[in-house]
């Protein structure tokens, strides 16, 4: 089979492999197309955290059972479309024991930590399958970004009505946007990219857009009648925009970073005190936020479609890589298809 390894950074290797042979409890997957994520973008480049070369890529993930090893007591059958939840934890550290598997202290996310998927097949232990059956490929190839901006929304615990600020117009902004609206807050998108904000309110629906470049506290106070968003929540993976978001939250209010970024971020302390804001971290997801993001998917509510932008076949992943990567390529989202 093929196999394509970023061996350095900036430096892709496609390979011959053998198809590999799944163990006991585990399930031989036939990929089918395979997201491309910011975490991808920024390990080619070198700037990834929590990352070691050489590395296979590829933890968005649309796949097909061919073979599942003996000794499984489940629902699923050579055939199925399912995707995978690429966060493979310990099970017996304190956050796995209270149930926060996605902050295990020993957490393995595919294509960061261990191989992921950016091969013709791989394996993977049959706990971490999600089925997904009736949905298209294209869907499916998306369900993990979208559950990872779900996860943000949970952790913010919005309330209907609430002004929501959401920092970061790509993918994962895109999926915090479009799950804020679902729970009835209003939305304020803001970027740097005029087009990106234009298709926020095109697919999110969002209530408001701002200009990152302008006047942006100035443009909140009129969105918000002076009350300032009660939620901001980061998508950006910029240090200085993460850094911002406390100035753009109310008194009372959360910021919540679902982005990562390789450096140190500070704020200023009196004012985090004066506003008693509240910080959290969000990371990865929950079979239950993959399951809702399946169920809204087939009710119509997310245009997969629209969503993904680019696609290139596995074969041309290289090529592509080198375009997507330019400013001006216009990605939102791009998929590799086998």
């Amino acid at each position: 089979m093929k196999s394509l390894a970023l061996r350095e950074p900036n430096v892709f290797e496609m390979q011959q492999k053998d198809i590999p042979v799944p163990k006991e409890g585990e399930a031989l997957i036939k990929v089918l197309a395979v997201g491309v994520c910011g975490t991808d973008y920024h390990a080619f480049r070198g700037n990834q955290p929590y990352f070691a070369y050489p590395r296979i890529l590829g933890h968005e993930i649309a796949g097909e059972i061919a073979e599942i090893a003996g000794g499984i007591g489940s629902d699923l059958r050579v055939g199925d479309r399912v995707t995978v939840m690429p966060y493979i934890a310990c099970g017996s550290c304190i956050a796995c024991r209270n149930g926060k598997t996605n902050a295990c202290t020993k957490l393995k996310v595919l294509g960061v930590h261990i191989d992921g998927a950016m091969n013709e097949y791989f394996t993977v232990p049959t706990e971490y399958l999600v089925k997904a059956e009736g949905l298209s490929v294209s869907q499916i190839s998306i369900i993990e970004p979208l559950s990872i901006g779900l996860h943000a929304v949970n952790r913010a615990r919005l309330t209907p009505g609430e002004f929501v600020l959401v920092l970061g117009a790509g993918p994962i902004g895109l999926a915090v946007m479009k799950f804020a609206k679902l729970a009835g807050a209003r939305v304020i998108a803001l970027d740097i990219n005029k087009d990106r904000l234009s298709f926020s309110k095109q697919w999110a629906q969002v209530d408001a857009v701002v200009d990152a470049l302008g006047n942006v506290e100035d443009e909140l106070i009129e969105v918000t009648a002076g009350d300032y968003p009660t939620t901001v929540i980061d998508a950006t993976g910029n240090p200085q925009s993460m850094m911002n978001a406390f100035s753009y939250a109310a008194h009372g209010g959360k910021v919540v970073y679902v982005s990562l970024v390789q450096a140190d971020i500070s704020f200023n302390d009196p004012e985090f005190h004066k506003k008693e804001l509240t910080l959290m971290g969000s990371r990865a997801a929950s079979l239950d936020e993959f399951e809702y993001v399946i169920a809204n998917m087939k009710a119509g509510h997310i245009d997969a479609d629209a969503f993904i932008s680019h696609r290139a076949p596995f074969e041309d992943t290289i090529a592509a890589f080198q375009t997507w990567l330019k400013r001006d390529s216009g990605v939102i989202k791009a998929i590799i298809e086998f």
